[in-house]
């Protein structure tokens, strides 16, 4: 049951996890939120970012969203995306009355290294990979150019499931992985690396090791105990798949992608590192040593940037977040600061990877988006009058503006479809390639 309403409004930009238990927390304390999702479907990184057999979690996640979304106090708004250079602004929100604003659209953007070559086709960012093999559209329907011989740049869980996902390409031969560190360094998990220990090469793996190890006794690594965890799921894995092969390479640092063509890459130039201690960090340094790696396709695993085309004041990869917070929660800023306009953004906060971008999954985001609510529900306190807002009115000026606006009772039915479709396929799992196939089955 629904707390009573306190009369106010909170529009939510984003329906991954961190939005939709933001929006449950503001729900529960009796605030009526509207949530506002680019995509059609919520669940952001749930829905589209999980590698695509793990049904049960999926599945799991799904009944709970739909669960919040049920709440009488939720309403929600699929296929509106919100931006300086789209029909609806953040200021546009503040326009229809809102009290807060609290930003969950994840780490929308894309994060490059500004290295000479990303224009050439062959090179990816991982994340177009997942969401092309997770059938988000428009990525979809992508013409991925796959190589024979293809390079990962990064050793985190993105990687291993962008290896998992290549070892199936019938096109790939060879893959490499490549990191900056050390195997000290790596990120991913055991669990995830059982998937393609299959793949690794064995022998390449222990020359690598080898060929580091001088770089990890200098910085005080033990690089056997750094191994240590990954020869035991190599020794657990029976099975050696004969093709392709994956091979993890460390201490190189990519500073150019080439193509004869100009069009088409073929090579990565690599600079080789050393390790140093900075402030008791082990960090990698150039030698100037470079080395050209044969490959036809790349793809750059190494993390995320927050969304760019919001208008709000971003510092690298993300947002700008107040040092000195009115309203911290368990000593983190969920508030945005603008140092020339101080109390232009009094009314928005942030949460999940619009906090902290590339950070943890499901349980992280929930937990930071629970906590973003509270913030903004100590923020509302200091407003002396309620600010609820017209939501008829918010679909009439939607529609004014162009958009097919989705609701939770059209979610229903199409869910219901692609469980048909699916069962009709023989497959375990159906999803429609297309928005425009999916706006036009719900009549819109």
């Amino acid at each position: 049951m629904a707390a009573q309403s306190s009369g106010t409004t909170v529009a939510i930009v984003g329906a991954g996890p961190a939005g939709l238990f933001a929006a449950r927390e503001l729900a529960n304390n009796g605030h009526k939120v509207a949530l506002f999702n680019r995509n059609i479907k919520p669940g952001g990184l749930a829905e589209y970012g999980i590698y695509p057999d793990k049904y049960r979690i999926k599945d799991g996640l799904r009944e709970q969203f739909k669960k919040i979304l049920d709440c009488e106090n939720i309403t929600y708004f699929g296929n509106v995306s919100i931006g300086e250079n789209q029909p609806l602004t953040l200021d546009d929100l503040r326009k229809f009355g809102f009290a807060a604003l609290l930003v969950t659209c994840g780490a929308q953007g894309t994060k490059w290294l500004g290295l000479p070559g990303e224009d050439l086709a062959g090179v990816y960012h991982a994340k177009t990979l997942v969401y092309y093999y997770n059938h988000l559209p428009p990525f979809s329907s992508m013409q991925i150019k796959f190589g024979r011989k293809v390079i990962v740049v990064g050793v985190g869980n993105v990687m291993t499931d962008i290896v998992r996902f290549l070892v199936g390409r019938p096109e790939v031969e060879e893959i490499t992985t490549i990191a900056r560190r050390g195997p000290a360094e790596v990120k991913f998990d055991r669990k995830e690396l059982e998937h393609i220990a299959s793949s690794l090469d064995r022998e390449d793996f222990e020359r690598e090791v080898e060929r580091v190890t001088p770089a990890m006794k200098a910085v005080g690594q033990d690089p056997q105990a750094a191994v240590a965890e990954i020869h035991e799921v190599l020794a657990a894995t029976t099975e050696r798949a004969p093709k392709p092969v994956w091979r993890m390479h460390f201490l190189y640092s990519p500073q150019q992608m080439t193509g004869q063509d100009g069009r088409n890459m073929d090579t990565l130039v690599v600079e080789e590192n050393i390790l140093e201690l900075r402030n008791n960090d082990t960090k990698a340094k150039g030698t100037g040593k470079t080395d050209n790696i044969a490959a036809d396709m790349v793809v750059f695993a190494i993390g995320d940037k927050v969304d760019d085309e919001l208008g709000l004041p971003l510092k690298g990869s993300e947002f700008v977040k107040s040092g000195n917070p009115r309203f911290p929660i368990d000593d983190v800023s969920y508030e945005l600061m603008d140092e020339k306009e101080p109390a232009r953004l009094d009314d928005v906060f942030v949460g999940g990877w619009s906090r902290n971008a590339s950070t943890g999954m499901v349980g992280i985001a929930r937990r930071d988006g629970a906590n973003a609510a509270k913030a903004v529900m100590a923020y509302l306190e200091t407003k002396k009058a309620a600010s609820e807002v017209d939501l008829a009115g918010v679909e009439a000026e939607l529609k004014k503006r162009g958009y097919r606006y989705v609701k939770t009772d059209a979610l229903a039915r199409l869910e219901q479809k692609e469980k048909e479709l699916a069962a009709a396929k023989g497959l375990p799992e159906f999803k429609f390639g297309t928005d425009e196939e999916m706006l036009t089955l719900l009549g819109l």
